[in-house]
């Protein structure tokens, strides 16, 4: 299974009061996407099912991507891509999807970042998804600890954004 880890691109600052899940994308946040996604497409991302946090910001960036990879399904909500989730039951998420060749999941660091690191075998911190990138890991689908590799990274800088 290819796995397209896509964390959320730039928020707005809460404002007083305001719940963290409501947060939406700045302006530059929604253009900064638009070129990670256009360099995305051409790489021939193409998933299957796209799975995404149910913060706002998160939700935006898949609606995104469903637009920019001209993708026809439905987006999938889930608790497991929130901020603070943990890497194993966002597997766990993952293994219910076993049935993509490619998911793109959409949604936060920490979990990310550690997802990435948790799939891969590193040591934690030994990967860091800056806001708006894109990280490719093959996976196998079967097994309860995965062992993936990292094949590609792209960042808001590599897209020219």
């Amino acid at each position: 299974m290819r796995l397209y880890i896509f964390r959320h691109g730039i928020a707005e600052d809460a404002a007083a009061g305001q719940d963290d899940s409501q947060r939406r994308l700045t302006a530059q946040g929604i253009e900064k996407l638009a070129k990670i996604l256009a360099t995305a497409g051409q790489a021939g991302v193409h998933p299957d099912k796209i799975l995404s946090s149910p913060y706002v910001r998160a939700r935006q960036t898949a609606e995104a991507a469903k637009q920019a990879l001209d993708f026809k399904s439905e987006l999938i909500e889930t608790e497991a891509l929130v901020p603070h989730g943990n890497p194993v039951d966002l597997w766990r998420e993952v293994l219910r999807h076993g049935d993509a060749d490619e998911l793109m999941i959409v949604g936060h660091n920490p979990l990310l970042s550690d997802f990435v690191c948790f799939l891969t075998g590193a040591s934690d911190y030994g990967i860091a998804l800056k806001k708006g990138a894109m990280a490719m890991v093959e996976v196998p689908a079967s097994s309860p600890r995965p062992q993936g590799v990292l094949l590609w990274l792209l960042t808001a800088r590599i897209a020219g954004a």
